[in-house]
């Protein structure tokens, strides 16, 4: 069961918002996907990212994945934990999985993602492709 506190990015990535503030970090739907996580390209601090860009790349045991940002702006602070337990993102990717906190540049993007009704009806509607 996906979070509801959150909103999801039809390329797998979740947001919680707070304030001008956005956690980012993947779905269990993309972590489940990509298997054992073994590395995580981190964003440097400061970094301005753009909505629907590349905003970190992330390596399992069967592929390198881009993570593609759901919202603008520029990232406060990087999950340090994943440089030595990438793994982390397995285990707990609402929660201790996190990859990112941005300041938005235009929190009204926001509105532009996935309640967790409407994601899970996506997840349903690609898997019937």
């Amino acid at each position: 069961m996906n979070p509801d506190d959150i909103k999801y990015h039809r390329e797998h990535a979740w947001v919680r918002v707070e304030g001008k503030n956005a956690t980012i970090g993947i779905t269990d739907m993309a972590q489940q996907q990509l298997g054992d996580i073994v590395y995580v390209d981190l964003p440097e601090r400061d970094t301005e990212t753009d909505a629907d860009s590349e905003l970190c790349e992330i390596e399992s045991t069967k592929a390198t994945s881009p993570v593609i940002s759901p919202v603008s702006g520029r990232v406060l602070e990087v999950n340090e934990d994943l440089g030595d337990s990438p793994e982390i993102i397995n285990e707990d990717p609402y929660g201790n999985g996190w990859i990112v906190v941005i300041t938005m540049s235009d929190p009204s993007e926001v509105n532009d993602l996935m309640t967790r009704d409407e994601y899970e009806k996506f997840l349903k509607e690609e898997e019937e492709r």
